[in-house]
């Protein structure tokens, strides 16, 4: 199995998850979202699969995710592609569907 994660190292759940992933025997492609962000087109088919607004996506406790409150969701994904730190993370892809692992265990849905 294959599996995407969008993964901060610094960020214990992220860790947690990749090792979910590692035990599960999924081949893993990461992608370091603060490194390499996902453009709009990415994070609003990631956001549609998981079934998730991208306000569900957003880190509240970052002041630039705060001042988007009352944005709509093309602002919001904006934001995400050009702030990645505003991202929730993570959010894990596999041929079973996306979701935002937090905590970790959620990935096993998709597992």
């Amino acid at each position: 199995m294959h599996a995407t994660i969008y993964h901060n190292p610094r960020c214990g759940t992220s860790r947690s998850t990749l090792a979910l992933l590692e035990a599960a025997g999924a081949d893993v492609t990461i992608v370091e979202y603060l490194k390499h962000p996902p453009t709009v087109a990415d994070l609003s088919r990631l956001y549609a699969i998981a079934g998730m607004t991208p306000r569900d996506g957003l880190r509240m406790t970052e002041p630039a995710a705060q001042a988007l409150e009352s944005a709509d969701d093309a602002t919001i994904l904006e934001a995400m592609a050009i702030d990645p730190i505003i991202i929730q993370r993570p959010l894990v892809e596999t041929e079973k569907g996306v979701v935002l692992a937090r905590p970790a265990d959620k990935v096993h849905a998709i597992l």
